[in-house]
């Protein structure tokens, strides 16, 4: 049980990453972005061809991390300069990612378990929670920044942005290389804790990093104490603790998709729910503010 939810942990924390940068396109941009779905490998991939010929492995990390970003711009210029719309825009970089994973290795699986990782400089866990920590505080730093306020102000009102004389479209470039240079990065280092980069690695993680985001949602819900950051990070934490959970009672590993889905599922549900409830408790609140009012008197 211990291992159990060690392993949990440790990928919850690389999930978290991946959430992070999904975050920002999905909460912050508004953006449906399934190109991270091509991304996720690519940063594995990158890891693996810069490892395999010597290099550094925080420096190959680094690396996967501008291949991401480099992704991003190219999904960012289909859509803004191209005109192409968001959700095809990451469609086809995806697809041609695909292709772009396979050229770099010159094959589907690349084993990892003879070279060099990042984690070889200590506890994988805690070098992890550092990793995710320092990128947390950055992001939240990010933010608070002109360009940052500007990139929340694109996803909740482009208008506004044009009428302060910038152009959105920059910001949205901004927000698709950063959130794509995350994913990568989140890629490159499961290839690491894994041993092995994979093909098929990307498969359907754009549903894992929604549902670490929507349970992360579900935390104290009303709080604004809470940072959308820190909500990502414990919803990608719980999201594989129960994942976890779920395989060890003997659900077989072929049933993990099915998995993700009902979990998803559960807490949209869940979070639907809590805001009717929500809505009909002020409107009672206000039918009875109404009817205790006093009457205006009439002179």
């Amino acid at each position: 049980m211990n291992s159990l939810i060690i392993t949990s942990l440790e990928q919850g924390l690389i999930f978290a990453v991946l959430a992070m940068g999904v975050f920002l396109t999905y909460k912050v941009l508004d953006i449906a972005d399934l190109s991270v779905e091509g991304t996720f490998p690519l940063g594995a991939f990158v890891f693996a061809k810069f490892i395999s010929i010597g290099v550094n492995p925080i420096i190959s990390t680094l690396m996967a991390f501008v291949s991401g970003t480099l992704a991003g711009l190219f999904t960012a210029t289909l859509f803004t300069k191209l005109r192409i719309k968001p959700l095809l825009s990451g469609i086809l970089t995806m697809t041609i990612l695909y292709s772009v994973n396979l050229r770099i290795n010159g094959k589907a699986n690349i084993p990892l378990f003879s070279y060099g990782s990042i984690f070889d400089l200590g506890s994988s866990l805690v070098i992890l929670s550092i990793i995710v920590l320092l990128i947390k505080i950055l992001l939240d730093q990010f933010l608070k920044t002109e360009a940052g306020y500007l990139l929340i102000a694109t996803g909740d009102n482009e208008s506004l942005v044009k009428s302060l004389g910038e152009n959105s479209n920059k910001y949205k470039i901004i927000g698709l290389m950063l959130a794509n240079g995350l994913v990568a990065l989140s890629g490159a280092m499961m290839a690491q804790i894994q041993g092995f980069a994979d093909i098929t690695m990307g498969s359907s993680i754009i549903v894992v990093a929604l549902a670490s985001i929507i349970i992360g949602d579900t935390i104290k819900k009303n709080s604004n104490r809470i940072k959308n950051t820190t909500r990502a990070i414990l919803g990608a934490i719980i999201y594989k603790i129960i994942g976890g959970i779920a395989i060890d009672l003997g659900l077989s590993p072929n049933d993990l998709r099915a998995i993700n889905a009902i979990i998803v599922i559960v807490f949209l549900s869940y979070n639907n729910f809590a805001v009717d409830l929500l809505n009909i408790s002020i409107k009672k609140r206000r039918g009875k503010h109404v009817k205790n009012r006093e009457p205006i008197k009439e002179f």
